[in-house]
């Protein structure tokens, strides 16, 4: 999350140099971007499918995506995302001497109200459809061979799967992660909860971040104004 305090006068001037038509779309998206549900990435060591959930990601309107890494890093794969990265949060967590990475990621999303579910087929999982998101909900995503670790499953607050009817145990990352948004989302529309969207302050972060972010050579812009102060 966006926690840099901003400069008023500055988005203000930002502003000119970004194109009605842009803004507009920028307003619209920012209407509907959420931090109720969010996605983890545990060690996907793959860059185009851990690129390909940050797109499905902002295409569901979800402004997170945590990523903990531990034997792989991973860097955005710009043919995969498609612009994407550049509207949406990434957090990544790296093992330290005092805590894990999943003790790291983990403890964030606690602190931030987020109920942690792993995607694993195994032990009492439950199928997605009797996942009832009644507060903010985290999906833990493993990587493409071995799943979710079993540190994962033990520090979760339960495991849910989607249940498959071939001989093949699970879809693509990015499959999984699109028909798990789309399952969550789609329970809680007909009755939003009060803490679904962003607080304005959540957006106005947002806004000025983007606008830094489609104005061309905007680091000469900024000097420019502070010159002019």
């Amino acid at each position: 999350m966006i926690n840099s305090p901003i400069d008023h006068k500055l988005l203000d001037y930002l502003s000119q140099y970004v194109t009605d038509h842009k803004k507009a779309r920028m307003e619209e998206v920012l209407a509907l971007r959420s931090r109720y549900f969010t996605v983890v990435l545990e060690d996907i060591y793959k860059p185009h499918n851990a690129s390909a959930v940050i797109r499905t990601c902002d295409c569901f309107g979800v402004q997170d995506i945590h990523i903990m890494e531990k034997k792989d890093l991973y860097e955005v794969n710009p043919y995969v995302v498609r612009g994407a990265s550049q509207w949406v949060d990434i957090h990544k967590y790296e093992p330290e001497k005092e805590h894990s990475a999943v003790d790291a990621c983990f403890g964030k999303l606690r602190e931030e109200g987020y109920k942690i579910y792993a995607t694993s087929p195994h032990g009492d999982s439950m199928p997605l459809h009797q996942l009832q998101p009644s507060e903010k909900t985290a999906l833990v995503f493993g990587n493409e061979h071995a799943g979710v670790s079993d540190e994962v499953i033990a520090k979760s607050d339960g495991l849910v799967h989607i249940p498959m009817s071939g001989f093949t145990e699970s879809f693509n990352i990015s499959v999984s992660a699109s028909i798990c948004l789309y399952d969550l989302q789609e329970k809680v529309k007909q009755n939003l909860p009060a803490n679904y969207f962003l607080e304005e302050h959540e957006k106005e972060l947002l806004r000025f971040e983007w606008y830094k972010g489609v104005v061309k050579n905007v680091e000469v812009h900024i000097r420019q104004f502070y010159a002019n102060q």
